[in-house]
């Protein structure tokens, strides 16, 4: 098992295919995006032809309308090390749950709706008032971790900083995680944040957003929520011309790209960070060494 890492647009979903169809691996998309159906295009996840006939977990598995976490995404790595095993490629620019998956989880007490609804309503500051230790450790814009933070508090009555000193991570892996990471020219990698914006257009990447918007009628979706969703739904709202909102996915997408980038510096220090060539090979002579090439 490995896990390949790296911004947004840097070719990870193409290495992990080139690797798994030579070992005869599976591959896990490590993407919060990826899992809901019919956000294809936002998402940039594979089509059924660039995944070349390598078994994928974690794509289509859920409308958007329906919640996806790290607690479902530790189940569906549960479930896919049951059915594959070690045999898997972790892939996907989601650090957060790479993080979560390599340090375990705590067990997350039952939250029931009306406690759902009462956390949708904390902010930074409340939480800060009940545990400014653990709001310190968030930004003020995090509503996933601050929501969080309050169903603890509100479910048990412990600050979260408590709750996870009694309950600690429980480990699920038996085995340190080798880690690769895709090192790419920020010049380079901008320039392939721009050929994929454009080619995104050109797939229909407005339609899409309008088609979610439609059916869906919720703004507040995580899939309208996401760089180029939002951006387009400005446009449509008259903020940006066609051009315009082009840009400002691009943009966008480099300053995440950028986030992501920092994120996996200071998160997995023991990476191997390598341009795409050189680390195809490191996977490769990695996987003849632990005997995990077929």
């Amino acid at each position: 098992m490995l896990a390949i890492i790296g911004p947004t647009a840097s070719g990870k979903s193409e290495l992990a295919v080139e690797i798994a169809e030579k070992v005869g691996y599976s591959i896990l998309s490590l993407d919060s995006l990826a899992v809901y159906k019919e956000v294809d295009i936002l998402s940039a996840k594979p089509t059924p032809e660039e995944r070349r006939g390598v078994p994928h977990y974690g794509i289509d598995l859920l409308f958007p309308n329906q919640p996806f976490d790290i607690t479902k995404f530790i189940s569906l790595f549960r479930q896919v090390q049951g059915e594959v095993g070690e045999r898997v490629i972790i892939v996907g620019g989601s650090g957060f749950y790479l993080k979560g998956l390599i340090e375990g989880l705590s067990p997350f007490p039952p939250i029931s709706p009306q406690i759902r609804k009462e956390a949708e309503k904390w902010n930074w500051d409340a939480l800060s008032q009940i545990d400014p230790t653990f709001a310190q450790k968030i930004s003020p814009s995090d509503r996933y971790r601050i929501r969080r933070g309050a169903e603890i508090y509100l479910a048990t009555g412990l600050p979260p900083t408590h709750y996870f000193q009694k309950n600690p991570p429980i480990k699920l892996l038996s085995k340190p995680l080798p880690i690769f990471e895709i090192s790419l020219p920020r010049e380079v990698l901008r320039e392939r944040i721009w050929k994929r914006t454009k080619k995104m257009f050109q797939r229909g990447i407005i339609d899409e957003v309008a088609y979610l918007e439609w059916k869906y009628r919720d703004r507040e979706l995580p899939s309208l929520k996401a760089i180029g969703a939002r951006e387009i739904l400005d446009y449509f709202n008259g903020d940006y011309t066609r051009r315009e909102v082009e840009e400002k996915i691009a943009v966008n997408t480099a300053r995440l790209a950028k986030r992501q980038t920092t994120f996996n510096r200071t998160q997995f220090p023991n990476r191997i960070s390598l341009p795409p060539s050189q680390l195809k090979e490191a996977i490769l002579e990695s996987l003849k060494k632990s005997g995990g090439e077929s």
